[in-house]
Formats: structure tokens, sequence, C-alpha cells
């Protein structure tokens, strides 16, 4: 959490809100003991609802803004972020989720209209602060919210990791609500219904603005590089699957499997949208098939098959596990574990081949 708000901060963060729940209460925290002293602000606010009000506000003036909360409470922000998005307002937002449960909540969006959002997932504290910058430097580049998601263990688990360096200059932002355009005849708007003003009772035009809305979606969705990694693609039977600090176990697993002398390889996708499909489907045509370990029902999945396009099996071996808490640290996050799964599935491919 503290290596989150360090790099929130020297990625220029001057407006922060919130409201406590575990496990982004770190966060907020640490966001509210950093920003005072380089002239920032961090609101605690009533809700979630009122701290992406907050966000959508400075943010609109130009400053780098950012919320966040667990996927419970975002489910309470996702209006405002579709209409952040439609409207062309740059923030970032942080889901410290309870699991891995809202990989749909965070690929797909929950709000209205044909919006989407760039999600980074780190799979640790070291990562986090190369990706939270990138989520910035992205949220400004397209004028769209990005969404960073983590969970418990990265929320919690202390690690030894290098700030980046502070920002120096950000980019302009000539779209800013700033004040400086305010009784010339052209001021600036900006809105989920567009930026034309309703002059001579000419009402808006949203045909016009959700065409270019929808433009500027696609534009971002072929712009932005998808980003994974992998290892031991070369010679593998299986390929595994996996992503944030869930990955990391996985890759734990696949290691001990391969000093074993098992044809086994992972793929952990970094950007969850866009989703990382060329590399997922590279590394599934190298191999007999894929398998799939997630904490949920089989979210990712998804997007697995869809960028294998059934040229090879994709099974999934993961499934929800939790503490009593509700919280994604249950039993079945564990190397041990996750190593007899893929074992398993290791020799069910072998039967399947040799028959």
């Amino acid at each position: 959490s503290e290596a989150i708000a360090d790099a929130m901060v020297a990625a220029g963060c001057r407006f922060f809100a919130g409201y406590p729940m575990t496990p982004f209460t770190g966060v907020l925290e640490h966001m509210a003991v950093k920003l005072p002293p380089v002239g920032g602000v961090c609101m605690n606010a009533e809700s979630e609802l009122e701290a992406i009000g907050m966000t959508w506000g400075a943010a609109a003036t130009g400053a780098r803004a950012a919320t966040g909360s667990t996927g419970q409470g975002l489910s309470l922000m996702q209006e405002s972020i579709a209409e952040m998005a439609v409207a062309g307002v740059p923030a970032v937002v942080l889901n410290m989720g309870r699991g891995q449960g809202d990989y749909f909540q965070a690929t797909r969006g929950g709000g209205h209209g044909d919006y989407r959002t760039p999600v980074l997932a780190p799979d640790s504290a070291a990562e986090a602060t190369d990706l939270v910058p990138l989520a910035f430097d992205l949220a400004d580049q397209w004028r769209n919210p990005v969404l960073v998601y983590g969970d418990y263990d990265l929320a919690h688990t202390s690690q030894a990791v290098e700030p980046p360096e502070p920002v120096v200059n950000l980019p302009p932002k000539p779209w800013a609500l700033d004040g400086s355009t305010g009784g010339t005849g052209a001021a600036r708007l900006l809105s989920p219904l567009g930026a034309a003003k309703q002059k001579d009772r000419a009402g808006y035009d949203l045909a016009e603005h959700y065409e270019r809305a929808a433009v500027a979606t696609a534009a971002m969705s072929v712009g932005i590089e998808p980003m994974a990694a992998s290892s031991h693609l070369a010679g593998a039977d299986l390929v595994v699957v996996a992503f944030g600090t869930v990955g990391r176990f996985v890759r734990a697993a696949v290691d001990d499997l391969r000093a074993d002398g098992h044809a086994v390889a992972c793929v952990r996708p970094i950007t969850l949208f866009p989703f990382p499909s060329q590399a997922v489907r590279e590394a599934a045509m190298g191999a007999a098939a894929v398998a799939v370990f997630e904490n949920n029902l089989g979210q990712m999945v998804d997007d697995v098959r869809l960028a294998v396009l059934g040229e090879r099996p994709v099974s999934f071996i993961g499934g929800l596990t939790v503490d009593s808490s509700g919280f994604g640290v249950g039993p079945d996050i564990d190397v041990p574990v996750i190593r007899a799964r893929i074992a398993d599935e290791l020799q069910r491919v072998a039967r399947e081949g040799a028959t």
C-alpha cells in the first residue's frame, strides 16, 4: 500500500479520495500522510459515491487525480467511471480486490454505454511501482480512466522496492476546466453529453458525441500495447495462464515442475485490457493444451479461450478460495496445491495425447 502511494505521488498525483474498506484502506491512509507535504489533497469521503465524484471534479481541472476501493466499493462507482470515460476525463482507479472475483467488473465494467477502461494487474509491490505511473500516463494520453487491479496480498505484503523518479513535466491539458476561459463566450465543457453547449435551443447532438467517443475508445483499444510475462515456453506441453499476485504462486509451481523435468510453462497477463491475446495464443500454439488458474469461478478463462480460438483445448484448474472474512487468501493459494493441480492436468494431457 505504501509503495503504491509513493508511486502515485511520484507520478504527479495531487488529489486522492476514498472511503475505508479493507484491503484498500492502507493506500488511503498512506496518501493522507504523503499528499499534504507536496501540496496535494487527500479526502476521506463519506462513501465511494462521493469519492469518485470528488475525483472527477479534481481531474476535470487538469490535476492528476485518483480514487479506489475494493470491488464492492467500485460497484458504486461504475456509473461515474462510465461517464468519465465518455466525457474524456482521465483518472486512475485502484481496485484492491478481495480475491479475483472482480475480473469481469474490471475488464467489462458495470457502467452504461460503449466504454472501456484499460486495466493493469501487478503481481508485486515492485511491479506496481512501475505500473502506477504508467496508469497515469495512459489516462492522460487517452483521456480515460485507467484501472489498477490488486488484491489483499499486494496491499499487505512487505517488499523492498525502488521508488520511481518523480515526474517533472506533466503533459499539457488544453481541455481542462482551469477557469481561464470563463466569461469569454468560449468556456470549456466536460460532460458525458458532449462538449457542445445548448444555445438558441439547439440542444445536444448525442449521435455526433457518441460517435467521437466510440472512435476514441477504438483507437485506445489498439493503441495501448498489451503486456505479458512468460517463462519456460520452449518445449512445453501445457501452458498455465494466471494473473496478479496469484500468478506469482503459479510461476513458483511451474518453476518447481520444470526443475523436476515436467514440460510446463506459464504466461501472466499484465494488461487485462487490452488483453495480451497474441502472447497467449503464441504460447498456446507451441503446446498441446492450456490451463487457467484464477481465484474465482472462471472469468479470465473466457479471454484465454477467445485468444486461442479453439485451436488448443483450454481447461480451468482454479476456483474460489477465500478465508473466513471473504479475502482471497484461502488455502488453495499455495504452491503445493497449485503444483498438484498442474501436475494432474499434465497427466490428463499426456493420456489424451497418447490416445
